[in-house]
């Protein structure tokens, strides 16, 4: 990696992390040094994290956090939108959601890779109920990434 990618890539984490705490100061939560390193931790991270992974993390930095108190918060940054929830293969997870444009992913079952697309299928939805205001919507395609169904194929 690059000196310019690493220093980029330093500064989207930065940015990502400071979105979250501002979502979160906006829904009128004291902003902690355990949510900064929840925001930090999804800031960070490649992929998607279950409740446990984040707890595990957590629990390295305070030791006294609990799996509840962690999970209500994974499900409340959900709630308010800093966090995509996601049910996979083995169970929930989440990851930060990209806060600055809207798209939808297609998402491997088996290695978790997740592509992105930026056509949004709500636009095409016919026969809405009358007076219905969508406010919001998610749109996930979940299958095996070529790999991944080629590595299937090749086991049968």
């Amino acid at each position: 990696m690059s000196k310019h990618q690493h220093e980029h890539e330093q500064r989207d984490t930065q940015e990502m992390v400071q979105e979250m705490v501002r979502a979160m100061s906006n829904k009128g939560w004291r902003i902690t040094d355990q949510r900064k390193s929840l925001a930090t931790l999804f800031a960070e991270a490649e992929g998607y994290l279950s409740p446990k992974d984040v707890y595990e993390s957590m629990r390295q930095k305070y030791p006294g956090v609990s799996f509840d108190t962690v999970y209500r918060n994974l499900r409340l940054l959900s709630e308010m939108g800093v966090l995509e929830q996601f049910y996979l293969n083995d169970g929930v997870k989440f990851r930060a959601r990209c806060q600055t444009h809207h798209h939808h992913h297609m998402i491997c079952l088996q290695c978790e890779k997740t592509v992105t697309f930026e056509f949004c299928p709500m636009k095409q939805v016919p026969n809405l109920p009358d007076g219905f205001q969508v406010v919001n919507h998610r749109f996930e395609i979940f299958g095996y990434c070529d790999e991944c169904a080629a590595h299937a194929t090749t086991r049968q």
